[in-house]
């Protein structure tokens, strides 16, 4: 569904990501893991255009799609939910959903059905977004994402700085993105909530991947402990 092949990317000058390859397929959940500063979060910007590779491709469902600016990319297939789980501030929750609305002619997730997936947000759907708990903040950015219909959706950090009970609920929310067909790419610090929802698992440093294998395998394995230092 997803295919990246020797992405390289730069900001400005810096060469910061090398030959990155990564591919998701439909209903498959893949952690992309490293440490702070590794290159998880420049290879999600440079999957949805914010950082323009120089060579490489990014295909998505037979479509290249790495021509196309970052708006395209996203009526193409792609969710994004960036670190922090961002929102528009000012706006209701129900309004940061219908935002996205009608962005692509077949959307299948309605407001509904995102409270559906997230019922603590259907009686505090009229809330201004800047009012949520990390937690809410966390769950409306997926539900936006999915407004929009993806193929693919990309999860940057989700876990970061939320409670471990909100934690446990974004990996079942991950299987349910898996079980509805959507293709998950999840970058992580957190390696054991990561491999413990995955499929598979690359490790990246320093802008390479350096390792890559099914989830059970990464868990515990000397390529863990030596490129994450845990």
């Amino acid at each position: 569904m997803l295919t990246v092949e020797g992405l390289n990317s730069y900001y400005g000058p810096s060469h910061v990501l090398f030959d990155v390859s990564i591919d998701v397929a439909a209903g498959e959940i893949v952690a992309l893991l490293g440490r702070n500063g590794a290159g998880k979060t420049t290879t999600m910007a440079s999957i949805v255009g914010f950082v323009r590779q120089r060579s490489g491709s990014i295909v998505l469902d037979e479509r290249r799609i790495d021509p196309l600016p970052s708006f395209r990319r996203v009526r193409a297939g792609i969710g994004y939910v960036p670190q922090s789980g961002r929102v528009f501030r000012g706006l209701s929750i129900r309004e940061n959903l219908e935002i996205v609305r009608g962005r692509r002619l077949a959307a299948g997730w309605t407001v509904d059905r995102v409270f559906d997936v997230f019922p603590d947000l259907r009686p505090i759907s009229d809330r201004d977004a800047g009012l949520l708990s990390g937690g809410q903040r966390q769950m409306l950015a997926v539900g936006r994402a999915l407004m929009a219909d993806p193929s693919v959706i990309l999860l940057d950090e989700p876990s970061e700085g939320l409670a471990p009970v909100v934690v446990k609920n974004l990996g079942a929310l991950a299987r349910r993105l898996k079980a509805e067909g959507i293709g998950v790419l999840l970058a992580e610090q957190n390696h054991r909530f990561a491999l413990s929802v995955a499929d598979r698992g690359y490790l990246i440093e320093k802008g390479r991947i350096q390792h890559e294998a099914p989830a059970a395998e990464l868990l515990d394995s000397e390529a863990l402990r030596r490129h994450l230092g845990v």
